[in-house]
């Protein structure tokens, strides 16, 4: 990569355009930047850095810096270009800060956004746009350079400050600086998740041994006294015996539990026979109280049965009279049964005599019988004349029925002569339905092709102005963020100017005694800086600058969404204009386009779904036109039908009116002349029979008293009346044998009690005493259950030990290979961390990497050290652990002429200085090459020559002056004095109070 020309315009010190001739000052191979402190040296670096990345280096990128000159006009905006080549193409990079400018309308300033711009030489069309994106143009230098910004700041422009306090600097600090350079965060990365795993591991086997610990627990309940006799475990989740601590507890508790199962089945057999015996005392004692209590209630109930005996006689004499007279009582029953039936034979006979004539009121059976016979017949010769009466009523229901039929069919020739005179109107109308359903199916075929546009209309109008309402927060939100930003940047631009005014003071706070000054080398400070009232450190000049950029970024993001908003209010607005895109139509106006659209459509679509129903309807009308038609002709030979059917029913009828008129007599009709001679029929015969029943009644009568008188005697009573006196119902009857058979029946109970010997037996005996006998078995009864439930306690102890058991085997089982991985995984985070035993010197993955990289720049910078001390030091790498600390980015200096090896911070000023410079050249070589080889022809060295005497400052201007082999070219910057005259190839910068100028010196 080689630098051909830079073009500053009012960027850092430089308040007007200022241009860079590179090719001219790289000629010499070696030149000099140089000028007076806060001149602007370093700031041209800035440039080149800031053209290159888009940033200056990160060590003066400070929170509210700002790169634009104070110096600079208002109207001259800041711009930096580079022109550069760089893996063989020719290229120009220029680039410009977010800035204020002036308003074009009005006072005040606008913030104007970053601008970067790319273009590349052609030899026959010249120079080329390739870009204006800050993301393609960086991707792009980056690829072509294949270095990150703080590797360039590094390489190309070296800042020997830094790798001074490399050189002096602890292993900590060494990492960070070459982790990078070098990118070794995936060497980190592999770490970092390497220790995740762990933690995952660590995890998973704690949530395991944690729910061995909660079986363990579990056990404990569950062992009670048997899980007590052991002390549990005290091992932590995680701890590795955790396991095997917990099994072999469980084992001793179920062996305990064991040994107790035995005690207990020991037990309840001992119970059970104190239990038995205890049941058969209380056996025995209850059987003697049971005979003694028998005996004694055999004894009562005798004295009771004898003062009972006088009414047991009574009774049994009772009974016996009650069944002598139970053999009178059915000729009792039929005397008073044959009294009931003379008497109800009696009454009907005077109710039929009540309803004859007085001329009959005193006949017999035989003349009421005759009578009966002759009206008899009389009815029988009635029954022809009934028919012909009946016929004749059928004959007026048929003429009935006939007018009936007749007005039916004058109704129905009305009403199909009426039809059919409108049969052409309705028939007109019903085809005109059927053009105008046609007629609607079209139409709503239309109106469905303008209906869905319309609604996409309205849709699209209801977006753009909810977007609308968007748009306006999206502006407002956009106005508050870019305010946000100015005051961000006004506060952060203060800040960065108060902590300038007190630079001076920070740097001096940075002065060791002895050691040589960052800015002019030298190592006496007689008058170092204080700092004043409101000084500003670079902590809050960062959380500015932070501040700011968060500022920045947000008026991004509002300017994106702000854009978003606004192309889709746009596509809603372009949406809802449809075809007219001179016309901007509101909601209410698209809604009622819709509406409109949606009713007529609907409408429509209702009037051709009746197409098929008016076709139907025609169909229908036309059959019933054919039927009505069809109706009335048989109508008309319906009528003349039924006018010669009345003719005949018309002759039928006289001739029957003639038979009944001599049949029917004085009566109204013929039915009631045959009823009235039914009724006198049914009278006599009812009174014929009442006569001859109530002499049958009469006979029975006397009959049943002779029978009675019979079975009193035979009974042994005196009268019949006596043998009714005695007679006793069945239920009483059955009181008094129930009663008689109680008294015998506990006779005989007492008769066979007395009998019992072992019952007599017992009476001799001493009284029983069942209740002691009962307590006693009680007690061993308690006792059984107790031993009982220890017995069953204790089973289901060993069952759940051997249960929960079981699952702690599973559980150790299963967490067997997840703390395999776990130890693993450890081992292998702990080799990478550094802190595992197997790792000897303690370093981390990433240290390690990087010390190979340090041995790599150490053996590149021992080749220009020893140049530049005439071969006395060199660099050697150190892996060797200092103090408590980890060993891997150790550097030490080997001295030819003592032989002895020491530290880096041990070196003088002036050695610092050229050892440092070896370094960088190391490094350089080293990153360059690790960056795919890209050759660097431009390299800048910042300040650090005051340090050195003559003769070393000579050994090291040969030492740059070698650097320029093969066409590369050498910038340093310094303000010494002595090297204005070893390098005559001079950039000078100068500073005045309208802002710095260059000038070259050729």
């Amino acid at each position: 990569m080689r630098l051909h020309r830079l073009t500053l315009t009012a960027f850092g010190p430089f308040g007007t355009t200022q241009e860079v001739d590179f090719d001219a000052l790289s000629s010499a191979g070696l030149f000099l930047l140089h000028g007076p402190t806060g001149a602007g040296k370093t700031s041209v670096l800035d440039a080149v850095c800031f053209a290159l990345y888009g940033a200056v280096p990160g060590a003066r990128q400070s929170p509210g810096a700002t790169l634009r000159s104070d110096h600079a006009p208002a109207g001259l905006p800041t711009e930096v270009q580079l022109e550069l080549t760089v893996g063989g193409r020719r290229l120009e990079v220029t680039r410009s800060p977010a800035q204020p400018r002036p308003k074009k309308r009005g006072d005040g300033f606008t913030l104007e956004k970053a601008q970067s711009r790319l273009r590349a030489y052609d030899s026959e069309r010249g120079w080329q746009a390739l870009s204006k994106s800050h993301q393609e143009i960086g991707e792009e230098l980056a690829q072509l350079i294949g270095m990150s910004r703080d590797q360039f700041c590094q390489v190309v422009l070296l800042p020997q400050g830094d790798f001074a306090r490399f050189l002096r600097s602890d292993a900590e600090a060494r990492g960070k600086l070459l982790g990078k350079l070098f990118d070794t965060r995936r060497f980190a990365a592999v770490e970092e998740r390497l220790a995740e795993l762990r933690r995952g591991a660590e995890a998973r086997v704690k949530a395991g041994d944690e729910q061995i610990l909660a079986l363990a627990q579990r056990i404990a309940q569950a062992g009670g006294p048997a899980a007590a006799e052991a002390a549990p475990p005290a091992d932590r989740p995680g701890e590795p015996g955790l396991a095997e601590a917990v099994l072999e507890w469980a084992a001793i508790a179920r062996s305990t539990a064991r040994e107790q199962l035995g005690i207990a089945r020991s037990v309840l057999s001992e119970a059970e026979g104190r239990q038995l015996a205890a049941r058969r005392a209380l056996d025995a004692e209850r059987e003697l109280a049971r005979l003694q209590q028998r005996y004694e209630e055999t004894r009562r109930r005798a004295e009771a049965l004898e003062e009972r005996r006088p009414e047991h006689d009574s009774c049994q004499e009772q009974l016996e009279r009650a069944r002598r007279a139970d053999r009178v009582a059915p000729a009792l029953e039929l005397r008073e049964e044959a009294e009931r039936a003379y008497r109800a034979a009696s009454d009907a006979l005077d109710r039929a005599r009540r309803l004859l004539p007085d001329e009959l009121t005193g006949a017999g059976a035989d003349q009421l019988a005759e009578l009966e016979r002759r009206f008899q017949q009389e009815l029988y010769a009635l029954e022809a004349a009934r028919e012909a009466e009946k016929r004749s009523a059928r004959i007026d229901e048929e003429r009935v029925r006939l007018n009936r039929e007749a007005q039916a069919d004058d109704e129905l020739i009305r009403e199909a002569d009426a039809w059919l005179a409108d049969w052409d109107t309705t028939r007109t109308a019903l085809k005109e339905r059927i053009d105008a359903s046609q007629e609607a199916a079209t139409r709503a075929e239309q109106l469905a092709g303008q209906l869905a546009p319309a609604r996409r209309r309205l849709d699209a109008a209801r977006r753009r102005d909810a977007l609308a309402t968007d748009v306006r927060r999206a502006e407002e939100d956009h106005t508050a963020a870019r305010e946000r930003e100015l005051d961000a940047r006004k506060f952060s631009l203060d800040l960065r100017e108060r902590r300038l005014r007190g630079i001076a003071a920070e740097l001096a706070a940075e002065l060791v005694a002895g050691a040589p000054c960052t800015v002019c080398g030298s190592a006496e400070h007689p008058a170092p800086a204080s700092p004043g009232e409101g000084h500003v450190d670079r902590a809050a000049e960062e959380s500015a600058l932070a501040a700011q950029r968060s500022t920045e970024e947000a008026r991004s993001r509002a300017e994106q969404e702000l854009g978003l908003v606004r192309e889709r209010h746009a596509t809603a607005e372009t949406e809802a204009r449809g075809d007219d895109a001179s016309v901007t139509p509101t909601v209410a106006e698209l809604r009622s386009l819709v509406d409109r659209l949606t009713s007529e459509h609907a409408e429509t679509h209702r009037l051709a779904a009746l197409t098929n129903l008016a076709r139907e309807a025609l169909t229908a009308a036309e059959r019933e036109h054919a039927e009505r038609l069809e109706q009335r002709q048989e109508a008309h030979g319906r009528i003349s039908a039924r006018t010669a059917a009345r003719e005949a029913l018309d002759q039928d009828q006289a001739r029957l009116e003639e038979q009944i008129a001599a049949a029917r007599g004085e009566s109204a009709s013929v039915a009631a002349q045959a009823e009235r001679l039914t009724r006198r029929v049914a009278r006599l015969a009812d009174a014929a029979e009442a006569v001859r029943a109530e002499q049958d009644a009469a006979q029975r009568r006397k009959e049943a008293d002779d029978r009675l008188s019979d079975a009193a005697f035979k009974a042994g009573f005196d009268t019949p009346q006596a043998a009714a006196a005695t007679l006793l119902g069945a239920a009483a009857q059955r009181d008094l044998q129930h009663r008689v058979d109680a008294w015998q029946a506990e006779a005989a109970a007492v008769a066979d009690r007395r009998a019992e010997r072992d019952a007599r037996e017992a009476a001799e005996l001493p009284a029983a005493r069942p209740a002691a006998a009962e307590s006693a078995h009680g007690t061993a009864e308690w006792l059984l259950r107790e031993a009982a439930s220890a017995l069953a306690a204790a089973r289901d102890r060993c069952a759940e030990l051997d249960r929960l058991s079981e699952r702690t085997a599973q559980e150790v089982r299963r967490l067997g290979p997840v703390r395999q991985e776990y130890e693993r995984v450890a081992r292998l985070a702990g080799l990478t961390a550094g802190t595992s035993a197997d790792n000897e010197r303690k370093m981390r993955l990433e240290a390690y990497v990087l010390a190979a990289r340090l041995e790599q720049v150490a053996a590149a910078a021992t080749a220009r050290l020893q140049r530049m001390s005439s071969g006395r030091y060199t660099l050697v790498h150190s892996d060797a652990r200092t103090g408590g600390r980890r060993a891997g980015l150790g550097l030490h200096v080997v001295d030819a002429w003592t032989g002895s090896e020491r530290d880096t911070s041990t070196l003088s000023g002036g050695e610092t200085f050229f050892a440092s410079l070896a370094l960088a050249l190391g490094l350089a070589d080293v990153v360059t090459e690790e960056a795919g080889g890209v050759r660097l022809d431009t390299l800048f060295i910042d300040e650090g020559f005051g340090s050195l005497d003559d003769q070393t400052l000579d050994e090291v201007l040969d030492v740059l002056d070698s650097l320029r082999e093969r066409d590369r070219s050498v910038g340093i910057v310094s303000h010494v004095a002595d090297l204005r005259r070893r390098i005559p190839a001079r950039l000078e910068v100068v500073k005045d109070r309208h802002g710095s100028t260059v000038h070259h010196r050729l």
